[in-house]
């Protein structure tokens, strides 16, 4: 009976082992980039679930802090190339992705971590408060 137990135990490891390798190889990284990508609706949900840390500025042409926060954007997605994925998601183009995700306000930062949305930072603000709220995922 034991011997039954113990073959029924190996068994399910291995189907588990399998399973989470098969997870890792088919979500391979995308190579870095050190600027800030263009996400619209029909590439959002790719760009989310193929890297690990994503954060999307949500914004628009005609917002005066959203071009505030834009160079501080610029910079960190140099500085953290390889670590965080940096989107801008222009909300007057990309209706979709922000109804979804309800923003009411711009510019708002939007930090998904493996696929899920973990935070939201409304509002422009300097950098070096801006910067520990988004490396703290990391």
């Amino acid at each position: 009976m034991k011997e039954e137990k113990d073959e029924e135990l190996e068994k399910i490891k291995l189907a588990k082992l399998e399973e989470m390798t098969h997870r890792v190889v088919q979500k391979p990284e995308k190579p870095a980039s050190n600027k800030p990508i263009e996400v619209t609706d029909a590439t959002f949900k790719e760009t989310i679930q193929n890297h690990s840390l994503v954060v999307v500025d949500c914004w628009a042409p005609w917002c005066a802090p959203c071009h505030i926060v834009a160079p501080i954007i610029e910079e960190m997605a140099q500085d953290y190339a390889g670590k965080i994925l940096f989107g801008k998601l222009n909300v007057d183009e990309n209706r979709k992705v922000a109804m979804q995700h309800q923003i009411m306000g711009i510019p708002t930062l939007l930090v998904f971590k493996n696929g899920q949305l973990v935070d939201r930072i409304v509002g422009a603000m300097p950098r070096q408060m801006l910067e520990p709220k988004i490396t703290h995922y990391l």
